[in-house]
């Protein structure tokens, strides 16, 4: 059968004979470049854990880099065989509100490799200098679209879901970050100005829909996204200045906290739905929260134990949405 987030959200006939599945190839969703994301950033939360003083954090950091980096390949030979083979079903899902959004975690999961890769092997920035150019170029046409859509009033109000937040706001975030590694701090900043202006307008639409009634049961996987914008732009900010005191990353903890328990007192909401990819929603969020935390101890003195209880927490949830996953495959 279909995965229940690849087609679009649609009441079935009773009247209509069943459809005879797809191809898997044509099915592959968006939502597995979350799996990537989410490694990339769960290995940049134990590489910060290194100069803290944890000794294996840098052997664990580069094995599950390397994992995600292969992961990540691989995602993008499938895509680009996809566009190849079945381009009139990625016609289709490109324009649509939901998956047209989760498509942003493509580049998204291409810019913080470049981040990552950037800032560990700072030879490689030249040739990694045009791959973020053109990452960059098609993330802005894919928010160009969401934002346009969404102030014409394009999207159908039961469609708006944090998936809208992707292009603009957390992939804005993480391109600020891949630019700082690449040496370019000054659009580093002026990005994430833009993001910030991106993440107040796209806000005040997403949480009046969330507060109106339930999503969809196949949407609610994207509820992870939620907690993105707030986690992933404290860490945005804690790479582009590596000065910022203690007391302000707590303020942004403290900020990216309130989404977080926003979305876990909707447990009961989201956990109705069978398990699928689209619960990697919640990894990379995590992860940039975990990472977030690395740094305000690290900055503040603060003892150890919380950074590790934070990157472990990060990490257990992200060996069971792993571990689900295989069994989902399997």
């Amino acid at each position: 059968t279909a995965h229940p987030m690849s087609q679009p959200t649609l009441p079935p006939s009773a009247a209509t004979p069943p459809a005879t599945p797809r191809p898997w190839l044509a099915r592959l969703h968006p939502s597995l470049f979350g799996m990537a994301l989410g490694l990339l950033g769960l290995s940049g939360a134990w590489h910060r854990l290194e100069p803290a003083g944890v000794p294996l954090a840098g052997p664990v950091a580069a094995g599950i880099l390397a994992f995600a980096l292969g992961l990540l390949a691989l995602l993008v030979l499938l895509w680009l065989a996809k566009a190849v083979r079945h381009s009139a079903v990625l016609r289709q899902e490109l324009p649509h509100p939901v998956q047209g959004a989760l498509l942003a975690l493509m580049p998204v999961a291409l810019l913080m490799a470049v981040a990552l890769a950037a800032s560990r092997w700072p030879t490689l920035r030249e040739a990694l200098l045009p791959l973020a150019l053109v990452v960059l170029a098609g993330q802005g046409w894919m928010a160009w679209r969401v934002v346009a859509d969404l102030s014409t009033g394009k999207t159908p109000p039961e469609l708006v879901t944090p998936a809208l937040y992707l292009p603009t706001v957390p992939g804005g975030f993480v391109g600020a970050m891949a630019l700082q590694a690449l040496g370019f701090h000054g659009w580093a900043t002026l990005l994430m100005g833009m993001d910030l202006g991106a993440w107040a307008l796209l806000e005040m639409r997403i949480l009046n829909r969330l507060f109106a009634g339930p999503l969809p049961l196949a949407l609610r996987p994207t509820l992870g996204i939620e907690m993105a914008p707030a986690s992933v732009g404290a860490l945005a900010a804690c790479v582009l200045w590596p000065d910022l005191p203690a007391d302000a990353v707590m303020v942004a903890l403290g900020v990216a906290s309130g989404p977080v328990l926003a979305v876990l007192t909707r447990w009961r909401y989201w956990s109705e739905v069978p398990f699928n990819v689209g619960f990697w929603s919640f990894s990379f969020p995590l992860a940039a929260f975990a990472a977030t935390t690395v740094e305000a101890v690290r900055r503040g003195n603060w003892p150890l134990s919380v950074a590790v209880a934070a990157v472990a927490v990060a990490s257990a949830v992200m060996a069971y949405l792993l571990a689900r996953t295989l069994a989902l495959l399997v």
